[in-house]
């Protein structure tokens, strides 16, 4: 038995739904195109609508950063991701799980917790891993779908600014914490 002759693929894109309009591609009923609508060889099927290219091509993984503050952004993103993981974790077990959950957690606890240097110590690098962490990733946004550079420069100044007040303000909560007001 002899195969059945093959027919290059017909162009897809605006206009090209194959001779006569037909979704199959070929005059004779084809092998169909990429980008058609309904069964091979049907006439008159309408064809899907043409999607604009992304910005942005698409690859698998985390795209690779231009640039040398980006890079450094980039490697900033996930390292401080992956610690935070561990820095939240610790504290959601130990504030809301161990030794009888939220009920004993008053002044007192927090007194307690904060005449140590150790959970000082954790308590302000959480802080300031999640406020650098947000405000980056935030950055990106703003970098992304603010069209106009002025707009982009004062999102930018208000997301820093606020990141600043922030990050402070918690430190010196932190560190300025009276336990005998």
């Amino acid at each position: 038995m002899a195969a059945a002759p093959t027919t290059p693929p017909a162009p897809s894109g605006p206009g090209a739904g194959g001779a006569g309009g037909t979704a199959g591609g070929t005059a004779a009923g084809g092998t169909g195109t990429i980008g058609t609508v309904g069964a091979p060889g049907l006439s008159g099927a309408p064809r899907a609508p043409d999607l604009a290219p992304p910005r942005s091509p698409r690859r698998f993984g985390a795209p690779k950063p231009r640039g040398e503050v980006e890079l450094h952004a980039w490697v900033f993103m996930r390292i401080s991701g992956l610690l935070l993981f561990f820095l939240v974790l610790g504290h959601l077990m130990i504030m809301n799980i161990l030794d009888g959950g939220v009920q004993r957690i008053n002044f007192g606890f927090v007194a307690g917790r904060w005449a140590s240097p150790f959970w000082q110590t954790w308590d302000l690098l959480m802080l300031l891993l999640a406020e650098l962490h947000g405000t980056n990733g935030l950055r990106i946004v703003i970098n992304d779908y603010a069209q106009r550079p002025q707009t982009r420069f004062w999102l930018k100044m208000l997301l820093y600014t606020s990141a600043f007040l922030v990050t402070t303000l918690g430190t010196l909560v932190i560190f300025t914490f009276d336990p005998n007001i």
